[in-house]
Formats: structure tokens, C-alpha cells, sequence
């Protein structure tokens, strides 16, 4: 019996010696940094697979900064897959910039902005300092904006856009591409209204104030401060070329209006050539039952011998007249 105890307690010396030399570095700098962290918390952390290391730090970090977070928040934040020290450094640049931003906001920015190339320090960063964006995008391949005036000429611009993360709807906002397609959008807009590319040129700041007018970051993750035309510059003349278009689309349609009639016309020859061939033929049909008419006269004593000759000598001298009326036109 006295073995078994001797057992169970040797048993427990060593667990409790196994977990005092696995804790003791983490739990004395807790401790002196004056966030002190249990040995039960250590153990029950290490038991839910969360980096223990990871979670003491940051929480150092934050109550050093003048921050109170638990070790619970923390575990939270890393078992929803966020990245705790980000969140963190976030939360103190906030407080330091005297920005309101709680635990639970900068938890969610950090959860919003995964997967999207974006995160929560980088959040409040554009928030201390605003960041430009230009538009349109360089990561886009164009190289400006291109809107056509009312007069048909081509104006070319390309605008820097000044913002400010808004921390109190950046979680489910649109981003930048939203504010480059808005103001993409209202340059086109504003050079379209224009009576002339000229009035574009002498006042590009027209276009700015039009554009930023517009409340273009609404539903957005920023606020607009400035939007500044960068460049302008005269591009194609977009009129002149449709109308070249349209007259050349014009000349086709009448060419082949042309042609139609030009169709029509061989078509009406042909159909008139072949009357005229059906009406020889009919003739020729009549001509030849003139001889049957003359026989069955003879058969039938209306038409004697002499009449014939007659008759024969009537169409020999007309022959010869058509012949000498011939030969004087020649």
C-alpha cells in the first residue's frame, strides 16, 4: 500500500516538476512585466493547442502599452483564425493616436481584411496617416482615364485620390477598387457634360470638385479628403472619326442599294428579251400555217391559180422594193 502512495506521489512530483520547468521562464516574465499569467492558464492553454509563447507576448505587449486584455480574448482571437499580434499592435497604434478603436472592432477589421491582401494594422495605419490611390490603378494597364467631350474630342486624365480608413465601417465596406471605379465613373461623367475639351484643359480643378461632390465613398471602407487631377492631356478626335465611320457605312448601304437596282434592271432586260423571243416564236407559229391556210383555200375553191400567181408577184415586187430601200439607206 505505502508503494502504491509512494507511487502516485512520485507521479505527481513529476508532472508538477514537468509543467514548473516547462512554465516557470514563461510564467516569471509575465510576472515581472506585470501581466502574470497562471500555471493552470499555461497548462489549459498548452491542453487547447494554443501557442502559449504567442498568447503571454502579446498579452506583455498590450499591458505594457497601457492595454488590458485577457488571456481569454487573446485565445479567442487565434482559435477564429486571427492574427493576434497584428490586432494587437493595431489596438496600441489606435490608442497612441488617440483613434477609438475596442478590442471587438479591431478583431473584426482583422477577420474582414483575411484573404484580401489587407490587415487591421494596416487599417489603422491609412486611418493615422491617409494613403493615395491613383486612379486608374497602375496594377490595371491603363495608363489614364479617357473621357470624350460634347464637342468629339478625346481628353485624357489620370487623378490621385486622398483617403482615410473609416474604422466604423471598414468591416463589410467596399475597398479601393470600389473608389478608383467611383471616380473613374465621375471623370468620365464630368469631361462627357463638357461643351469643350478646351474648358476641361483650362480648369481641370472643375472636374475634381464635380467628382468629390458626388459622395463617391459611401458604402466604402474610406473617406475621401482630396481628389487632385494629376495630369490632363488631349487624346483622338472620337467625333470626327464616328462621323468618318458613319459616312463610310452610309456609301456601303447606297452601294449596295445600287447594286439592287443595278439587278433589277439586268433582271427586267433578261425577263424583256425573253418576251421578245416568245413573241417571235409566235409569229413563226403563225407564219407557218399560212401555207396550210392557202392549201386548204385551194381545197376548198376559195383561192384559184391565178390568185396564187398574183399574190406571189405582189410579195416578189414588195421584196424588191424593200431591197432597193435597203441598199439607198446604206
Amino acid at each position: 500500500m505505502e508503494i502504491v502512495i509512494y507511487s502516485i506521489i512520485g507521479l505527481v512530483a513529476l508532472v508538477v516538476g514537468f509543467v514548473f520547468i516547462n512554465y516557470v521562464g514563461i510564467f516569471v516574465k509575465s510576472w515581472l512585466s506585470g501581466a502574470t499569467v497562471g500555471f493552470p492558464t499555461l497548462v489549459a492553454m498548452s491542453l487547447r493547442a494554443v501557442p502559449v509563447s504567442l498568447i503571454v507576448d502579446a498579452r506583455i505587449t498590450a499591458v505594457k502599452a497601457g492595454l488590458t486584455l485577457s488571456t481569454d480574448q487573446l485565445e479567442a482571437h487565434y482559435l477564429a483564425d486571427g492574427n493576434v499580434d497584428e490586432t494587437v499592435q493595431a489596438l496600441i497604434a489606435a490608442d497612441k493616436a488617440n483613434i477609438t478603436l475596442n478590442w471587438q472592432k479591431a478583431c473584426a477589421i482583422d477577420l474582414a481584411t483575411k484573404g484580401t491582401g489587407k490587415s487591421v494594422i494596416e487599417a489603422v495605419r491609412t486611418s493615422i496617416n491617409p494613403k493615395v490611390i491613383e486612379c486608374p490603378s497602375q496594377e490595371a494597364g491603363k495608363r489614364s482615364i479617357d473621357g470624350v467631350a460634347k464637342d468629339g474630342i478625346q481628353v485624357k486624365a489620370r487623378a490621385r485620390v486622398t483617403v482615410r480608413s473609416n474604422l466604423d465601417k471598414y468591416v463589410g465596406s467596399a475597398l479601393e477598387e470600389t473608389i478608383i471605379a467611383r471616380v473613374g465613373e465621375g471623370i468620365v461623367t464630368t469631361i462627357g457634360s463638357a461643351d469643350s475639351y478646351k474648358d476641361v484643359l483650362e480648369s481641370p480643378d472643375k472636374i475634381s470638385k464635380v467628382v468629390l461632390e458626388r459622395g463617391l465613398d459611401v458604402g466604402t471602407a474610406f473617406e475621401i479628403l482630396s481628389i487632385d487631377i494629376a495630369d490632363v492631356d488631349v487624346g483622338e478626335n472620337i467625333g470626327a472619326k464616328l462621323q468618318e465611320s458613319q459616312a463610310e457605312a452610309d456609301k456601303n448601304v447606297a452601294q449596295a442599294k445600287a447594286e439592287m437596282r443595278r439587278a433589277a434592271a439586268v433582271a427586267l432586260e433578261q425577263e424583256m428579251k425573253a418576251k421578245v423571243e416568245e413573241m417571235k416564236a409566235k409569229v413563226v407559229e403563225a407564219e407557218a400555217e399560212v401555207p396550210l391556210a392557202l392549201a386548204e383555200a385551194f381545197r376548198s375553191g376559195n383561192l384559184g391559180v391565178m390568185d396564187y400567181y398574183r399574190l406571189n408577184n405582189i410579195k416578189a415586187d414588195t421584196d424588191m422594193r424593200d431591197s432597193i430601200s435597203k441598199e439607198g439607206e446604206e
